[in-house]
């Protein structure tokens, strides 16, 4: 039986009611996801309230198993205040550098699509949806006629409003789930806790924890360098979460404050 600390009790139990009411006021309670800021459906609390919603029962799952994993030995050393600092702190944290992050790839994306508004082709319209939308299949035909008859003005309005609604659908998509906190405390637990050893489904044998992160840390960078088409992981907020975490612990040590 898991002896599950109060806070982690406390955060379990809020994050399966939003999922439960997820299911009974899906389109009130998806407000609260978090929206890229140049959405029009973007709150400044959604920074928060992300954290509580989940895509699926796969998702609030893994999330969940991580936090009564590792985040009651950690509660027990630091307290039930500090803890829940720690989870909210990183978890907005992991957010505001996504939406960095998300904001980049769209002003990107609209940038090129601008772009081939003011020079259609066919060329152009390949080349939008090789880089935002690399699963998308058809558009070659699309391409292919614009190529031929890049002056055809219903062709090329046709095109437009193509590209409009992808980058519509992209400023309008939201990110959503408890991955950035928890891969905060992911990192304090390896670096509290780093030659703890863990048995894990997808490893054969016993893994000390600092080897665990770090190698989970770097297959985040390098999914989210080299994202996979159709991958919808918000790989940048698990790494946030994972810096977030590092530079709170550095500043409670630089303040000499006792973490337990």
């Amino acid at each position: 039986m898991l002896n599950l600390t109060p806070m982690v009790r406390n955060l379990l139990f809020l994050n399966l009611a939003f999922f439960l009411g997820q299911n009974f006021m899906g389109p009130v309670l998806n407000m609260l996801a978090l929206y890229p800021v140049m959405s029009p459906l973007f709150q400044p609390f959604q920074f928060i309230s992300y954290m509580f919603l989940h895509a699926g029962l796969g998702h609030i799952f893994s999330n969940m198993f991580g936090l009564i994993s590792f985040g009651p030995l950690l509660e027990q050393r630091w307290g039930a205040k500090r803890f829940l600092i720690f989870w909210l702190v990183c978890g907005i944290g992991a957010g505001v550098l996504y939406s960095g992050v998300r904001y980049y790839e769209l002003t990107a994306m609209n940038e090129a699509r601008l772009a081939f508004q003011e020079q259609p082709s066919g060329l152009g319209f390949s080349d939008f949806f090789r880089d935002f939308a690399p699963t998308a299949r058809g558009y070659e035909v699309v391409a292919a006629a614009l190529q031929r008859n890049p002056t055809d003005a219903g062709l090329v309005s046709s095109a437009n409003e193509t590209l409009a609604a992808i980058y519509d659908s992209a400023m309008n998509g939201p990110m959503l789930g408890a991955s950035g906190a928890l891969f905060g405390i992911l990192f304090a637990f390896a670096y509290l806790f780093p030659n703890t050893e863990l048995m894990l489904l997808f490893f054969p044998f016993p893994i000390k924890a600092k080897y665990f992160v770090f190698l989970y840390g770097l297959y985040e960078l390098y999914s989210g360098v080299h994202r996979t088409p159709g991958d919808n992981v918000a790989h940048f907020a698990h790494l946030g979460g994972m810096l977030i975490g590092f530079i709170l612990l550095m500043i409670w040590q630089r303040s000499r404050t006792k973490m337990y």
